[in-house]
């Protein structure tokens, strides 16, 4: 298994991945919203407010991740992880685990300082992600128990003052 950095070339494939992965797990609309989530983080978002890895397996992917910056009102590097997919013939080898760890320690060597994301706490926890207050999530939800942080500072998780911006793939309600 071969981690990597998404490479522009790799968008179809990534974009069926998730579109696959997502259908599977929770239906054919969710399969499209998601795959349309991917093709708009790359196609629409400047290169240096998106990073995606992969998980590559036979020179095909079978795992990818997109992180995308958040701008808060005060100087903080933060990124959003979402979304994530393992396709469905390789979940529960932890492979989604090593890209997430894979594409955290490459966050952090450039200097981000936070990241966040909404999901199951007992798969993010194991790889580092806690609960974070409502007043720390970076968007406020009807179910905001879902919202997890991670410090790549060794710091605390602490409050960031102002409102949250997304990337615009991300403006669309029907993700929150």
């Amino acid at each position: 298994m071969q981690l990597a950095r998404f490479a522009a070339h790799q968008a179809a494939e990534v974009q069926a991945l998730f579109a696959r992965t997502f259908s599977d797990a929770e239906g054919p609309a969710e399969g499209e919203r998601v795959g349309g989530l991917v093709r708009k983080l790359v196609a629409d978002t400047d290169p240096r407010d998106v990073l995606g890895f992969v998980a590559m397996e036979k020179g095909r992917a079978v795992a990818g991740i997109f992180f995308s910056r958040l701008r808060f009102d005060t100087p903080v590097e933060a990124f959003l992880l979402s979304p994530v997919a393992v396709h469905p013939d390789y979940q529960g080898q932890g492979i989604g685990q090593r890209l997430i760890r894979f594409g955290l320690e490459r966050l952090k060597e450039r200097g981000v300082t936070r990241v966040f994301t909404y999901g199951a706490p007992a798969f993010y926890s194991r790889v580092g992600f806690t609960p974070v207050s409502e007043e720390t999530a970076p968007f406020r939800l009807s179910q905001p128990e879902g919202w997890l942080g991670q410090a790549l500072d060794g710091h605390e998780m602490t409050f960031l003052p102002g409102v949250p911006r997304c990337v615009t793939a991300f403006d669309n309600p029907a993700y929150w």
